[in-house]
């Protein structure tokens, strides 16, 4: 980054990117422009401090540094093109999306083409630690260039961590994602065979809870969402998970790996959105275990 503070921007205000922006807003002694399709999104943040872009070329031409949170690997290519078409050489881009690793690479690609310098570094966690500014950060980026941005991620996460050079984040964030969808699908499939059995929810998760078959999953989407049956719709749903799983896939694939337990999942999460309940927080699959989806 350039001497002095520079002027951000940030692309994108969704669940997760209405909660970091607002830590930048607050953290950042900067101008912090920021830019969404939603008005009532950019209006929060205009509330806060933040001042509004009208387009992603206007933002451009106005941060040194551009912040994006979006759906996917399509999104960031066009915002990205944009992005480069506009923006002054040695503008960094810093991803906190979650896209594909090929696709990240590409972009990287073309935005250094264009005199641009680019980062992954997607999040972990959830949508009240993006609230809160303790998400887990996952960074893919040369050594110095990490230790040049870390002051800005820092401000949205508490645990920011270089997993290697541009990609290796995505990397680390699509195989954690895919590890837990895997997990969910198991303890789906284990608490509704415990239920029938004779053995409540809140119980099994007690106890295997004190043994070898503890997880996060478990303490966590387990009493929280999965016993008592409660899957909120603005929240992770299952075609979120399907985008995350098929870009694991995809990399596994071109390591030379056949993620028969990734498809698995995938499986779950697909007859989930056939099912019609694909907008529930994801762990709604055990729904279609015990028989009560639609």
């Amino acid at each position: 980054m350039s001497e002095g503070v520079p002027a951000i921007g940030f692309i994108g205000l969704g669940v997760m990117g209405s909660g970091m922006c607002a830590n930048v807003v607050r953290k950042h002694d900067g101008p912090v422009h920021v830019f969404d399709m939603s008005e009532a999104a950019l209006q929060a943040m205009v509330d806060l401090g933040a001042v509004k872009s009208g387009s992603v070329a206007e933002m451009a031409k106005a941060a040194s540094v551009i912040l994006l949170s979006l759906p996917g690997s399509r999104q960031v290519a066009e915002v990205s093109d944009e992005i480069a078409a506009h923006a002054a050489p040695g503008t960094l881009v810093i991803d906190l999306s979650t896209t594909g690793v090929s696709d990240t690479r590409a972009v990287a690609a073309k935005l250094t083409a264009a005199g641009l310098r680019f980062v992954d570094a997607p999040v972990a966690r959830t949508r009240q630690a993006a609230i809160d500014g303790t998400l887990s950060i996952m960074v893919g980026a040369p050594e110095a260039l990490f230790a040049e941005i870390a002051p800005v991620l820092r401000t949205m996460g508490s645990d920011v961590t270089l997993c290697g050079e541009v990609g290796c984040g995505q990397v680390v964030k699509l195989i954690n994602n895919t590890l837990l969808f895997e997990a969910v699908a198991g303890i789906a499939e284990m608490m509704v065979v415990a239920e029938r059995a004779g053995v409540k929810a809140e119980k099994l998760i007690e106890v295997v809870g004190l043994g070898s078959g503890n997880s996060f999953a478990l303490q966590n989407h387990g009493p929280k969402a999965m016993a008592p049956r409660i899957f909120p719709t603005k929240a992770f749903p299952s075609a979120y998970a399907l985008k995350d799983l098929g870009y694991t896939i995809e990399l596994a694939e071109q390591m030379g790996v056949d993620a028969k337990v990734g498809r698995l999942a995938a499986r779950y999460y697909q007859a989930a959105v056939d099912a019609g309940i694909g907008d529930k927080y994801f762990p709604a699959i055990i729904e279609l275990v015990d028989g009560t989806a639609p």
